[in-house]
């Protein structure tokens, strides 16, 4: 039987992603996998159409965004208070999300990815193409997505 001893989480804070975080938590609570959960920042662009931002408003906007996902990323394990026995780890970096969370699976050999099928970014994001998708098919691990979000009931 397949049992994981390192389970990447990638979240994006939304109702699906904290599906994807019950789902580790709970195979990890049978498998006695430790959970890699990582957010990834997407990247500012310094351009838009008609404005360029300058270095040090770029520096202060990432450095929000990175302590706002830190706080995002505590609120999140709150919700789940029966983790004291399971071994997790959190991460936020800035990059291209399923890049970034395919060098996460590589540098930490993780056995499993759990995560959303979709998320936050909705019809955008169908119509770029997702990042699950790219993630599973350039994983070299199983992929498990999960699909729907679990009732908030169920959290607690």
């Amino acid at each position: 039987m397949f049992a994981p001893k390192r389970i990447l989480v990638p979240t994006d804070f939304s109702e699906y992603s904290d599906a994807a975080l019950k789902y580790a938590i709970d195979v990890a609570k049978q498998s006695g996998a430790k959970i890699y959960l990582l957010h990834v920042i997407g990247l500012i662009q310094s351009c838009t159409v008609d404005y360029c931002f300058d270095q040090s408003t770029l520096d202060a906007l990432e450095e929000q965004s990175s302590s706002s996902a830190e706080d995002m990323m505590k609120h999140q394990l709150e919700l789940f208070p029966d983790i004291t026995s399971v071994d997790i780890t959190t991460d936020v970096r800035k990059g291209v999300p399923y890049q970034e969370i395919l060098n996460e699976q590589k540098a930490k050999d993780i056995d499993l990815i759990i995560m959303s099928s979709h998320g936050k970014t909705g019809l955008l994001g169908a119509l770029l193409g997702s990042v699950a998708e790219k993630v599973m098919k350039r994983a070299s691990c199983p992929v498990l997505l999960i699909r729907q979000p679990i009732p908030k009931e169920a959290v607690k």
